[in-house]
């Protein structure tokens, strides 16, 4: 399964938006979305300028910003245990308060008995009362409910509710692709990453992150409690674009680190000549998988015409085509051949798959696209 045959990458200096590769499909490796830049216009009027636009929580949505300048003001984000774990800075007390009162959902647990915040299909010792069964040699006499016992004469022992905790794996994608869009997609990613985590460390799941491009960058270690916010607001601002895109490469690298299996949540651009198999390294090793899809307007609506040289800005890679109304139109329903097979090949492996735009507001896509997936409750 391969991505539409377009290409990607505007000219470094020139952010600029999406059109396609028409005629033959060419041969090798490189990303299949190109940014072009029409050289009779202005620099910076490409599809038309970008609005100004805010999200609900009270930060810019990510328009002509770099992905390090969205998220700058967290690189000093304190740790400490105060309202929000030092994500202040980040979302205000609102829309934190909201976050506290998601979760996110898990189809199976994948640990041990924890300090968790989750109920276990096992029996364990909480106080959370869960069934009753017939009293068998061994069993601790303190379960047995005397009450029952002097009503039917028979002893029967109170089983309870284990509690386990998830551990929640967040994978970012950083390679160029992501750090380009009217609405930057790897600062719109880094943004829902931390929401996520948020989450996470509200109800005592374990969280982890790390940033992958064609090779996994350094991972945080796991971390749990709201007092941690702050340590995952600060790795993940920190992460840098560049570089190309491997999941196979990345994915099995992070599995080989981590031999406890959870819930990773993978959100990228999937411009991956590899396709999507890098995802069974996921798979394979027991990992319950999510998929966030990031695209920007330009990508699924270009508004392009004429001469356009396209620059990929991963490889280098430059083109010159020429658009018009049928070759936007061949693009558009590559494109929704694209993302069916992607759909598709989620379905067959129960991989929770959604797209996001990053022109959506994150609490919109956060409180009803993620909760309507199953993702969050």
């Amino acid at each position: 399964m391969t991505p539409p045959q377009t290409q990607t990458g505007a000219r470094e200096a020139t952010e600029t938006p999406v059109a396609p590769r028409v005629g033959p499909r060419p041969r090798g490796r490189f990303p299949w979305f190109f940014r072009a830049a029409r050289s009779a216009r202005p620099q910076g009027t490409v599809g038309g300028d970008a609005p100004e636009e805010s999200t609900s929580d009270g930060l810019p949505s990510g328009a002509t910003r770099s992905a390090t300048d969205t998220v700058s003001d967290l690189a000093g984000a304190p740790s400490g245990r105060e309202v929000g774990g030092g994500l202040r800075g980040v979302f205000d007390d609102g829309m934190l308060r909201r976050l506290e009162r998601l979760q996110i959902v898990s189809a199976r647990m994948h640990g041990a008995a924890s300090h968790g915040g989750r109920r276990s299909k096992k029996r364990g010792t909480s106080v959370e009362f869960a069934d009753y069964r017939e009293y068998t040699h061994g069993d601790d006499l303190r379960q047995i409910d005397w009450n029952v016992y002097g009503r039917s004469d028979r002893l029967f022992v109170k089983l309870r509710e284990d509690e386990e905790s998830l551990t929640v794996h967040l994978l970012v994608d950083c390679s160029k692709s992501m750090d380009w869009g009217r609405y930057n997609k790897l600062a719109y990613a880094k943004r829902l990453a931390i929401a996520l985590g948020y989450v996470g460390l509200a109800t005592q799941d374990r969280v982890q992150a790390a940033g992958f491009n064609d090779r996994l960058m350094a991972p945080l270690p796991g971390l749990r409690g709201k007092g941690q916010a702050g340590r995952l607001a600060t790795f993940l601002a920190g992460l840098q674009p560049g570089g190309g895109t491997d999941l196979k490469v990345a994915l099995r690298a992070y599995t080989a680190m981590h031999r406890r299996s959870g819930l990773a949540i993978l959100i990228s651009d999937l411009l991956n000549p590899g396709g999507l198999e890098g995802l069974t390294a996921l798979l394979d090793r027991g990992f319950e998988a999510v998929l966030i899809h990031t695209l920007d307007p330009v990508e699924t609506d270009p508004d392009l015409e004429g001469e356009i040289e396209l620059l990929d800005r991963e490889s280098g890679q430059t083109m010159r085509i020429s658009l018009d109304a049928m070759a936007i139109d061949a693009y558009k329903r590559r494109l929704s051949d694209w993302l069916a097979e992607i759909e598709a090949f989620c379905a067959k492996r129960m991989v929770r798959y959604l797209t996001a735009s990053t022109a959506m507001p994150l609490d919109d896509l956060l409180f009803r696209q993620l909760r309507a997936r199953r993702i969050l409750t």
